[in-house]
C-alpha cells in the first residue's frame, strides 16, 4: 500500500492501463494444520512478485520501501528448524 500511495501513477490509480507496480498476490487464510500446504502454494506467486519488483526502474525498485521489504532480519539468518 506504501508503494501504491508512493507512486499513485506507477500504482494505475489516475489510469489502471499505466500501472507498473506488480500486484501482490492476495492473502489466503487457512486452518494451523495447513500452514504448510498455503505457504508451498504461495511461493511461485510471491517469487514471480519479487521479481517483477525489483525489475522496475531504479527510483521505484531502490526507493526505502523496498528495500526495507527485502532487508535482512534476524530469523532470517537463523531460521526455525521445523
Amino acid at each position: 500500500m506504501q508503494m501504491l500511495d508512493k507512486f499513485p501513477m506507477e500504482g494505475g490509480q489516475k489510469d489502471p492501463k499505466q500501472r507498473i507496480i506488480p500486484f501482490l498476490p492476495g492473502k489466503i487464510l487457512f486452518r494451523r494444520s495447513h500452514i504448510r500446504d498455503v505457504a508451498v502454494k504461495r511461493l511461485i506467486p510471491i517469487d514471480e512478485y519479487c521479481k517483477a519488483l525489483i525489475q522496475l526502474p531504479p527510483y521505484i525498485s531502490q526507493c526505502d520501501e523496498v528495500l526495507q521489504f527485502f532487508e535482512t532480519r534476524p530469523d532470517d539468518l537463523t531460521p526455525p528448524k521445523e
